[in-house]
């Protein structure tokens, strides 16, 4: 058969192609695309090479496994070859691959071990009279890399074998990863030290155990899991491939826990099915599940074609990471005013959905990974996770590609947009204007210990600002008991009693008033010492930062939140809106003087029940004679009240030797 001339050069560039990626990750670490992508080019190439077997080259990659060893390490020749496994994508090719098998063997069903396919690095342990002696990467299934220095600092691979076998030789085949929880403690403290985070689990093994100074791979979290026995010498060989996995597991080796052995392709299936619901919550990453026939005997009456076991297959999930393109950067404004960049994409699937969105967190996060508008970039979704933008392909890069730059200008709202230096996220200052955050801002304000209008919980509030009857807290003063009553589930007792409530509302204090506004940084603490400070609203309204540094416990980030949200234009019309409705704080007039005690300027903590008093009722008689009531416990707290059932901030105040008084001490204090 005549080989077409496109087909001649298109096998060709496919070659040349998957040498590349072959290369960047296996020599490198450092993979250029997702394999999903890389299982697509060497599935077209096979099947070129299939229809036309002229087009088979010695160095075709069908041909081999993967790429030469990188000349740092020694080299060590397989006994046995790592060969990688065919891979099976849906239930027809599991049906044939049963199929093969049965016919192989001239059964009508056959029995196979299952377990689930790790997404780390292929490596080779051999021992000699029970002692660990070399270690090797799989490199290209017949030559690998000397990593035996390296896997010795891995504390989950035995130097000596358990159970005092006296075995002549013993070569063990598995996988290195890092755990997930490993891997993010790792990426935190890198993090910390502002250094270099690794993108994936995967990637953070093999270049943890490539590492030329064994002290480094020693700092590194890597595991390592058994799944096959190449050589043994000094007991017989097992009958079936679970049989080995239990051997092993005696001898000292991590196995998959969840491992099976079932029968027939429903079987497999099964398994398939039952591993993937629990794929999220597995201590690690897995791509998907090996199916081995059981019996070893079986397995070399089978044997192997060119470059996989033909008793053996691996059947992927569908893949977590796919290739698509960036065609803009959108910023969504949530609840709390964040702005958070998103990434809309040229549609593509990936983890069994068509994803069109991704997250690209803040600011930092789109400079870090310098994802730019118009990139080829490398998309993951994982379970339910939202999908996230993990890196882009800058080999991919023409030029045209543009830098994404934060908004000044709150999007929805129009409001300016701050960042804090302490914050990754940027916010809209709108917070009693702005949409995105109406609801928010709305049920924080009418909240127990804001404004405290009883009823205007959640539900009412969502219907309230989906009408668009409310769309900031000064509409609330609007209300009446007709447009309450048409709601849904709403009958006029209770919208009688809710617009009671808003009436009784008006009358609060200022402390209540400021907390109430939803400023970022003050609490209710800071809310008091503000209240204590200042001569009412308008003089906090006009204060700048200087001056509010001036309050107690009010530093430069708190002075920069109040004076930028009272900058806001929307949100001092909110505010002038409120008080033509009547809202005004009864510590307004004139600034709070409070009579010397000895609880004026003391700190006090509350913590357990006390015998007659609530927290806030405690709260209120320290705060009304000058005291501070703070939620922790430090050196600078006075005293702490503790109660019955007091827990870690009494044992803080020992610890620190803070002083502890009862309920009836506070008395004492508050009568002095």
């Amino acid at each position: 058969m005549t080989v077409p001339r496109e087909a001649a050069e298109r096998a060709k560039a496919l070659r040349a192609e998957i040498e590349r990626h072959n290369y960047a990750y296996y020599v490198l670490d450092a993979p250029t695309v997702p394999d999903a992508e890389y299982d697509r080019l060497f599935h077209e190439l096979a099947e070129l090479e299939r229809r036309y077997p002229q087009l088979v080259e010695a160095d075709s990659p069908t041909q081999r496994v993967g790429a030469r060893p990188a000349p740092e390490f020694s080299q060590v020749t397989h006994r046995t070859p790592m060969l990688s496994l065919s891979n099976a994508f849906g239930e027809e090719d599991v049906a044939n691959f049963d199929r093969r098998v049965r016919e192989g063997l001239g059964r009508d069903e056959v029995e196979y071990a299952t377990e689930p396919k790790f997404d780390g690095l292929a490596i080779s342990l051999t021992y000699e009279n029970g002692h660990f002696v070399l270690g090797a990467t799989r490199g290209d299934g017949y030559t690998g890399e000397d990593v035996t220095g390296n896997l010795r600092t891995v504390r989950s691979i035995p130097l000596r074998l358990q159970g005092g076998h006296p075995l002549r030789l013993l070569e063990v085949r598995g996988e290195v990863l890092m755990l997930r929880r490993d891997f993010e403690k790792m990426n935190e403290r890198a993090r910390a030290a502002g250094e270099k985070e690794f993108a994936n689990p995967r990637n953070a093994a093999a270049g943890s155990l490539r590492q030329l100074d064994p002290r480094i791979t020693a700092q590194r979290p890597l595991r390592f899991y058994a799944y096959a026995l190449a050589g043994l010498e000094g007991r017989a060989m097992p009958a079936t491939h679970a049989e080995v996995l239990e051997l092993l597991r005696g001898w000292g080796f991590p196995v998959a826990a969840e491992r099976a052995v079932v029968s027939g392709a429903g079987g497999l299936l099964r398994y398939y099915n039952e591993i993937g619901a629990k794929r999220e919550k597995l201590p690690y990453d897995i791509d998907g599940v090996v199916y081995k026939v059981n019996r070893l005997a079986d397995q070399n009456i089978l044997g192997y074609v060119s470059r996989a076991p033909r008793f053996a297959i691996a059947h992927k999930y569908p893949a977590q990471e796919e290739m698509t393109v960036v065609e803009g950067i959108e910023v969504y404004v949530g609840r709390t005013g964040a702005l958070t960049p998103v990434a809309r994409l040229k549609p593509v699937f990936v983890g069994g959905v068509t994803v069109t969105n991704a997250t690209l967190h803040n600011e930092d996060e789109v400079r870090r990974k310098d994802i730019r508008i118009g990139d080829t970039v490398v998309v993951r979704r994982a379970g339910d996770v939202i999908p996230e933008v993990v890196a882009p392909v800058r080999e991919k890069r023409n030029g045209s590609e543009r830098e994404f730059v934060m908004p000044r200008r709150c999007p929805v709202c129009g409001s300016g947009v701050m960042r804090l230096p302490d914050e990754a996220a940027a916010r809209c200052t709108g917070g009693l204007f702005c949409a995105a955050q109406r609801k928010r801002a709305i049920l924080h304000f009418a909240s127990r210990r804001a404004m405290d209008i009883e009823g205007l919980g959640e539900k009412l509030v969502d219907q309230l600002v989906d009408a668009e009857v409310v769309k900031t807290p000064a509409d609330i003063y609007r209300l009446d008991v007709a447009t309450l009553a048409a709601l849904e589930r709403m009958g006029e007792k209770s919208a009688q009693n809710i617009v009671a409530a808003i009436g009784k509302s008006k009358k609060t204090t200022l402390a209540r008033l400021i907390f109430a506004l939803g400023i970022r940084n003050v609490g209710e603490a800071t809310a008091k010492d503000l209240a204590r400070h200042f001569d009412g609203m308008k003089a906090l309204m006009e204060a700048d930062e200087e001056a509010l540094q001036q309050v107690p416990d009010v530093g430069p980030v708190v002075a920069e939140s109040i004076a930028r949200f009272f900058a806001e234009p929307h949100n001092r019309e909110v505010l002038d809106r409120l008080q033509q409705a009547g809202v005004k704080g009864e510590d307004e007039g004139g600034r709070h003087h409070v009579a010397a005690s000895a609880v004026s300027g003391k700190t006090f903590v509350l913590t357990g029940t006390l015998p007659s008093l609530t927290r806030d009722e405690a709260a209120a008689l320290i705060e009304t004679q000058g005291g501070k009531v703070s939620g922790s416990v430090s050196k600078k707290t006075d005293y702490v009240v503790a109660g019955a059932e007091a827990g870690s901030k009494l044992e803080k105040a020992n610890e620190l030797g803070v002083a502890v008084i009862d309920e009836d001490g506070l008395r004492r204090l508050l009568e002095n």
